[in-house]
């Protein structure tokens, strides 16, 4: 008996041909079934099984019954069953116009109780399209779409026209200066200059750039700093009196409200950014119906206030 190798008996056929014994209780009931002969529907049985290396059925009685090894395989493969039936699915559809995979990276300045609000409405359409997110930070954001590891960007800055990638307003944030209520300068009345509050630690946020050292906001040269990967670091490392910094303002308004951040006038106050969300237009054979599906939703004002405001749900 020529032995086969393991991915190649464990085809769909002779998936079936097990479930079936398997249910009938009879290699000859099976072979009733499949319309075989019952020595053909036997060997590919004992094909299977030399192999895997295992035993399937007991044949130690008249009715045919699963070993653990065979119950094992008949869960197990139906597993495989169900995942290439939707695979077919999904090819059929991708067939239609939907990419098989959207990449979007979000800056850190956006929210994420809405981004995934906008996956849930997403999936909520039944399309065969993955979505994969991407935390970025400054110009990181951007860059990951230059880059072709993103198809949608959202929170970057302005940029000149670039040829095939498209941008649109997003909104505007507002920015704050706040620390703990327990840190030196909550005490403070007036506004603090640039030398004040250099004299104390800032927490920044880690531009997720690859290429060089990335862009910095706010700070003093020689100030202390301490570098996190998140604005949620941020926030956090904030609270608890670590250092001082500008926090988004939607972001940090709880906090504020309840009294466990302190907003401190400083000068030149004017901390408003303003940022759009990008993409790269599909080719026509990509289809670009899941792109386009994002970008009619980032149409409505609602949706992309919501994506810079609503921090407290997240």
């Amino acid at each position: 008996m020529t032995q086969q190798n393991p991915r190649s008996a464990l085809s769909p056929d002779n998936l079936g041909l097990i479930e079936a014994v398997a249910r009938l209780g009879s290699m000859a009931a099976a072979a009733r079934e499949l319309g075989m002969v019952p020595s053909a529907l036997t060997y590919r049985v004992r094909q299977v099984e030399d192999a895997l290396d295992v035993l399937l059925f007991d044949r130690s009685s008249r009715r045919a019954r699963l070993t653990p090894a065979g119950a094992e395989l008949l869960r197990s493969g139906q597993h495989l069953l169900d995942e290439l039936d939707a695979v077919a699915q999904r090819v059929k559809r991708v067939a239609t116009g939907w990419e098989p995979l959207l990449t979007i990276a979000a800056d850190a300045i956006i929210a994420r109780a809405t981004l995934f609000e906008l996956c849930e409405a997403f999936y909520a359409e039944g399309v065969p399209t993955r979505i994969k997110l991407r935390a970025e930070t400054l110009s990181g954001t951007l860059e990951a779409l230059q880059r072709g590891q993103a198809d949608l960007a959202l929170g970057v800055v302005p940029l000149p026209s670039q040829g095939e990638l498209q941008q649109a307003p997003l909104g505007e944030v507002a920015f704050v200066f706040a620390v703990a209520p327990h840190h030196p300068l909550a005490a403070t009345t007036h506004k603090l200059s640039d030398a004040e509050r250099a004299q104390y630690r800032s927490v920044a946020v880690s531009d997720s750039t690859q290429r060089g050292q990335g862009l910095t906001y706010n700070l003093a040269p020689g100030q202390d700093l301490l570098t996190v990967p998140t604005m949620q670091h941020k926030l956090e490392a904030q609270l608890r009196g670590l250092g001082v910094g500008f926090l988004p303002l939607p972001l940090a308004q709880p906090y504020i409200d309840t009294g466990r951040l302190v907003v401190k006038p400083v000068q030149n106050p004017d901390r408003v950014v303003r940022v759009h969300y990008a993409w790269r237009q599909p080719r026509e054979a990509d289809g670009g119906r899941a792109l386009r599906w994002w970008l009619a939703r980032l149409q409505s004002p609602t949706t992309r206030a919501a994506l810079l405001n609503n921090h407290h749900q997240a």
